[in-house]
């Protein structure tokens, strides 16, 4: 929990947070630019990006070392290929990554 990366981890899933949640107050009301809470929305956002460091926290004991996550294993993106596939398409899948 002390080290750069955890806080780097935890300090991109407080960002999200708050920005999801503060797109989220608005998409749900529907409201225009000049009508929109914004104190309100901007309250809310931040409680969510405060609950999701207090998360992090909480669940650095438990996940990788070094990680904000509670899982310690992550997905991995680097398992070999399965028998028959085509190499061209598996190709093109991957450049968007």
């Amino acid at each position: 929990m002390t080290s750069k990366e955890f806080w780097r981890d935890t300090a991109e899933r407080a960002i999200r947070t708050f920005l999801q949640t503060f797109a989220a107050m608005f998409s749900a009301g529907g409201l225009g630019l000049l009508d929109a809470p914004w104190v309100t929305a901007l309250s809310t956002a931040g409680m969510a990006a405060l609950l999701s460091v207090i998360n992090s926290v909480l669940a650095s004991p438990f996940g990788r070392e070094n990680s904000a996550s509670v899982l310690s294993d992550p997905v991995r993106r680097d398992l070999p290929r399965r028998q028959g596939t085509d190499a061209a398409a598996d190709e093109t899948v991957g450049a968007g990554r």
